[in-house]
């Protein structure tokens, strides 16, 4: 089996959580992938409510689901249809949902 060649050592926090959890482990990776689209989706939805000045009762009413559902679609780790959920906020806003795939910064990666 060929030796890998030593890193160099770091003291870099993020670096080290990257090595020890997330390299050379595509399903890691996905899963980090997905939880970063998730918050964005939350973000994004917090931001477009707060930007109408509205409390999510009153958003929830608009998109037709429940305040409780608006408050979990803010919190990142939300397992529903998040996406199809931001589209239909964003339609009763006149707003349009854009996705847009962004150069990533450093090597290439597995999926």
């Amino acid at each position: 089996m060929p030796r890998m060649p030593k890193r160099k050592p770091t003291t870099d926090a993020v670096e080290i959580l990257h090595r020890r959890y997330f390299e050379g482990k595509p399903e890691m990776l996905a899963l980090l992938e997905e939880a970063r689209a998730n918050d964005e989706i939350a973000r994004q939805v917090h931001h477009l409510r707060t930007e109408a000045h509205l409390t999510h009762g009153q958003l929830a009413k608009l998109v037709v689901t429940t305040a409780a559902v608006m408050r979990q679609l803010e919190e990142a780790d939300y397992e529903g249809h998040a996406l199809a959920m931001l589209n239909r906020i964003a339609i009763v806003l006149n707003k349009r949902v854009e996705i847009r795939c962004l150069p990533m910064k450093g090597k290439l990666q597995a999926a």
